[in-house]
C-alpha cells in the first residue's frame, strides 16, 4: 500500500505538469527558460519554497537543530527579510531590463567577460557542490527512512548508487525536457504535499512525547533542555548571534535575490505585481519554516538524546518513530518531490546559463532559439550524468551537511553579490573592477577557509566564523570596486533601459506586507530569547 501511494502521487504530479505545459512553446528561449513569462504569484511562491526546501533542509537543518536548537532558525526567518528586499528593490530592476539570467545584467553593466566568469562560477557551484549534495542527501534520506537496503536486498553502497541514479533520471526529465514551467508546476503541487506532510512530523512527534497531548509534548520538549529554545545560542554556537548582522544577511540576500536557481522563478513572472506577490507569499510561509525544518530536530533530540552518532540521521529516525505506517507512502512521495525540486531547479538554471551565456556567446553566436535550447538540453544531460557519478563519492561528507554546504558556497556567493549590488547602485564603476572583485573574492575566501583556518586551529587558536569572514571580504571588495571606480571610472554613466517585455507597475501593498513580515521576524527573536 505504501509503495502504491508513493507511485500514484508521483505520477499524479507528472500528469498535472504535462497538462499544464502542453501549450507552452518549449522551442523558444522565453518559453523554455522562463515558461513564456507567464507565472503567477502562487505558482512563483510554491516553486520558490520547494526549490529551497529539500533534503538539505529536512535532513541537514533538522540535524543542526538536533545539536543547536532554535538558533538555526536564522536560516529560515532571515530568508523572509531577504525576499522582501528582493521584491521591493531588486525584482523591479530585473524585470525592467527583461532579464533571463542574472549574468545578462552583468554583461550590460560591465562586459561580456564579467558575465562569462559569473556564469562559470554559478555552473561550477551547481556542478561540484549543489547538484551532487542534493542527490546524495536525498538518497540517504530515503534509504534511512524506508530501509531501502533491506527492502532491495542489496548493500548500502549499491543501494546508494541506484537511489542517486533514480532521483537524477527523473529530475532530469522534468528539468531538461519540460523546461521551467514544468519544474514550477510540479514544484507547486509538491509544495502543498510537502508542507502538509512536513507539518505532520512535528505534530505526531509532539503527540508521541505528550502521550496523546500536543501541549504536554511541548512542555516535555522544553523541560528536557530549555537551552534548545534560546534563539541567541551559546558562546560556542554554530551560528553566533552576531553573524545575523554580518554574513547571514549577505548569504540570504545572495540566495533569494541573485541566485539564478531561485530568482529565475520571479524572472518568469507575467508582470511585476505577480512577481512581488509570489515573493511576499513565500516570505510569509518562510516564517513558519522552522516548524518543519527546526522543531523536528529538537523533538528528535528529546527522543534519542545522545544515542545518535550522526545528527543528520535524526530526521529519518523521527519519521520512522512517530509517523503512522499508512502515511509513509504519501510522505515518501512528497519528500521525493522535494528532492527532485532542488535537483531539477538547479539543473534547469544550469541549462539556461550554458545555453544563453556560453553556447550562444562563444560557441555559436548565430544560433537560433531552437539551437540554443537544444544545446542547453545536451549540456543538461551531461551535467546530470556527471552529478550522478560524483554524488556517491561524498558518502563521507562531514557531519552537519547543511552548514558544510553553506560554507563551501561562500567561494562564489559573496563575489557575485558584490558586483551585482555595486553594478546597480553605481554608474561609473568599470568592468575591470568587477573582474578584480570576482578574482579576489574567490581566492581570498578559499585561502581563508581551506588554508589559514586549518593552520590556526592546528596551532590551538580560534578562527573567525565563516559568516564573519564573508562580511569582511564583502566590505573589502566593495571598497576595492569603489576605489577603482574613482581612479578609473567609465567614460559614460550606465543607464538601464526599460525593455517593456513585462509591465513593471508595482504591487501597491508590497511595502506594507514587507513591514509586517520584518516585524514578525524581529518579534520571533524576542520571544525565543
Amino acid at each position: 500500500m505504501q509503495f502504491f501511494i508513493f507511485i500514484a502521487f508521483t505520477l499524479l504530479v507528472g500528469v498535472i505538469s504535462f497538462i499544464a505545459t502542453r501549450k507552452t512553446d518549449e522551442n523558444s528561449e522565453d518559453g523554455y527558460f522562463l515558461g513564456g513569462r507567464s507565472l503567477t504569484g502562487p505558482v512563483i511562491a510554491g516553486s520558490l519554497l520547494l526549490t529551497n526546501l529539500s533534503t538539505e533542509q529536512l535532513v541537514g537543518l533538522n540535524g543542526s537543530a538536533f545539536n543547536e536548537g532554535v538558533v538555526v532558525m536564522a536560516w529560515e526567518t532571515l530568508a523572509a527579510i531577504a525576499m522582501v528586499v528582493t521584491a521591493i528593490l531588486l525584482l523591479p530592476r530585473y524585470l525592467k531590463g527583461g532579464l533571463t539570467t542574472i549574468p545578462q545584467f552583468l554583461e550590460r553593466r560591465y562586459d561580456t567577460m564579467t558575465k562569462s566568469i559569473t556564469s562559470g562560477l554559478f555552473l561550477s557551484g551547481y556542478m561540484l557542490v549543489l547538484l551532487p549534495i542534493v542527490l546524495y542527501s536525498g538518497a540517504i534520506a530515503l534509504m534511512g527512512m524506508f530501509e531501502l537496503p533491506t527492502l532491495l536486498g542489496m548493500s548500502e553502497s549499491a543501494t546508494l548508487v541506484i537511489t542517486v541514479v533514480s532521483i537524477g533520471l527523473i529530475g532530469s526529465i522534468y528539468a531538461i525536457f519540460g523546461g521551467l514551467k514544468a519544474v514550477a508546476v510540479s514544484d507547486t503541487v509538491n509544495a502543498i504535499g510537502l508542507f502538509a506532510g512536513g507539518l505532520l512530523i512535528p505534530v505526531f512527534g509532539l503527540v508521541y512525547l505528550g502521550d496523546g497531548s500536543i501541549m504536554a509534548g511541548i512542555e516535555a520538549l522544553y523541560a528536557n533542555d530549555p537551552s534548545k529554545f534560546n534563539a541567541k545560542g551559546g558562546p560556542n554556537s554554530a551560528i553566533p548571534f552576531s553573524t545575523l548582522f554580518t554574513g547571514m544577511v549577505l548569504v540570504q540576500l545572495f540566495y533569494w535575490g541573485t541566485n539564478q536557481a531561485i530568482i529565475q522563478r520571479a524572472l518568469a513572472a507575467k508582470n511585476l505585481v505577480e512577481g512581488q506577490k509570489g515573493l511576499i507569499i513565500a516570505a510569509f510561509a518562510k516564517i513558519l519554516g522552522p516548524i518543519i525544518v527546526v522543531l523536528p530536530g529538537i523533538i528528535a533530540y528529546t527522543l534519542f538524546g545522545d544515542t545518535l552518532t550522526q545528527a543528520d540521521l535524526s530526521y529519518g529516525m523521527l519519521v520512522n518513530k512517530v509517523l503512522p505506517p499508512v502515511l509513509l507512502g504519501f510522505f515518501a512521495a512528497v519528500l521525493f518531490g522535494a528532492i527532485l525540486s532542488s535537483f531539477n531547479s538547479a539543473l534547469n538554471s544550469s541549462v539556461t546559463l550554458f545555453g544563453l551565456d556560453i553556447y550562444k556567446q562563444f560557441i555559436n553566436k548565430g544560433a537560433t532559439e531552437r539551437q540554443v535550447v537544444r544545446a542547453g538540453k545536451y549540456f543538461g544531460i551531461g551535467l546530470a550524468l556527471f552529478s550522478m557519478v560524483i554524488a556517491p563519492t561524498i558518502a563521507n561528507a562531514p557531519e552537519g551537511l547543511f552548514g558544510y554546504l553553506q560554507e563551501i558556497n561562500g567561494c562564489y556567493t559573496i563575489p557575485i553579490l558584490t558586483i551585482i549590488l555595486v553594478g546597480y547602485l553605481t554608474k561609473y564603476v568599470p568592468a575591470i573592477a568587477a573582474k578584480i572583485a570576482l578574482l579576489t573574492g574567490v581566492i581570498l575566501y578559499s585561502i581563508s577557509q581551506f588554508i589559514l583556518k586549518d593552520f590556526v586551529i592546528i596551532k590551538g587558536g580560534e578562527y573567525p566564523h565563516y559568516l564573519h569572514i564573508m562580511a569582511l571580504l564583502f566590505l573589502f571588495n566593495i571598497l576595492l570596486m569603489l576605489a577603482i571606480g574613482k581612479w578609473y571610472p567609465r567614460k559614460e554613466a550606465y543607464i538601464q533601459e526599460y525593455t517593456k517585455q513585462v509591465d513593471i507597475t508595482p504591487w501597491k501593498p508590497v511595502k506594507i506586507y514587507g513591514i509586517i513580515i520584518i516585524t514578525i521576524v524581529i518579534s520571533t527573536y524576542f520571544i525565543f530569547s
